[in-house]
């Protein structure tokens, strides 16, 4: 699999910069991504392979179709694309109560970045003929399990886990496969500590990343193994 043009966003730490680094190591090119350009250049720098370091930011059209621009005069083509960036796990609230600013927010980013960004890189990804989006979700987005708590957070995983469903549906015949991975409670800035190792977060994600042409699409996955949605 090695030699693809991988785009991951929100990848200056955490599950996204595992994932650019071990894609890098396997010999892809990387397209580390980050709302910040000198956090995507520190983070860049400590990696080792072809790894580029790119302004994102999920939330706004402007950079999306300048990075969308860039992407294309320079590679001609995306071959994987990880939805990694993602904002407020709002532990400090409940839907009767939440404040809906943290919550347009987070779907700004969660869901509707995620979003605009697989639309702008689809004739890239279309261009490669054997196209893999992964959606980083989480089970908090799971309606068979859901219960109080995040709701930020929660809702915008369960928009992303729908716009998964019918993505998948419709990019089918174009090759692109397209699934939601949740890589766990994972001890990251935003899962805080006790988690499982970022290491076994990012494989989760990974293993969406590598599946072979006839692999699943339009799933929910954690290890590799199916989640209830």
């Amino acid at each position: 699999m090695a030699g693809r043009v991988c785009v991951v966003t929100g990848a200056n730490r955490g599950i996204g910069l595992e994932v650019a680094a071990r894609l890098a190591r396997a010999g892809d090119t990387v397209l580390l991504t980050a709302r910040d350009p000198a956090k995507a250049e520190r983070a860049a720098r400590g990696l080792a392979g072809r790894v580029e370091p790119r302004r994102l930011d999920v939330s706004d059209d402007e950079s999306v179709a300048e990075f969308a621009r860039g992407v294309r005069e320079a590679h001609g083509r995306v071959d994987v694309l990880v939805n990694n960036a993602a904002i407020h796990y709002d532990t400090w609230q409940r839907a009767s109560g939440a404040d809906l600013g943290v919550v347009r927010e987070a779907l700004e980013t969660n869901l509707l970045g995620a979003w605009r960004v697989t639309q702008a890189l689809l004739p890239l990804l279309r261009a490669g003929r054997h196209g893999r989006v992964v959606n980083v979700s989480s089970e908090a987005g799971s309606l068979a399990s859901m219960g109080a708590g995040t709701p930020a957070y929660a809702v915008s995983k369960a928009g992303l886990n729908a716009l998964t469903r019918m993505l998948a549906a419709e990019l089918r015949r174009d090759r692109v496969l397209v699934n939601a991975v949740c890589p766990g409670w994972v001890a990251t800035d935003m899962g805080g500590p006790g988690g499982r190792p970022v290491a076994e977060g990012a494989a989760s994600v990974l293993w969406a990343v590598d599946l072979p042409d006839d692999g699943p699409t339009g799933g929910f996955f954690r290890d590799g193994r199916p989640l209830p949605w």
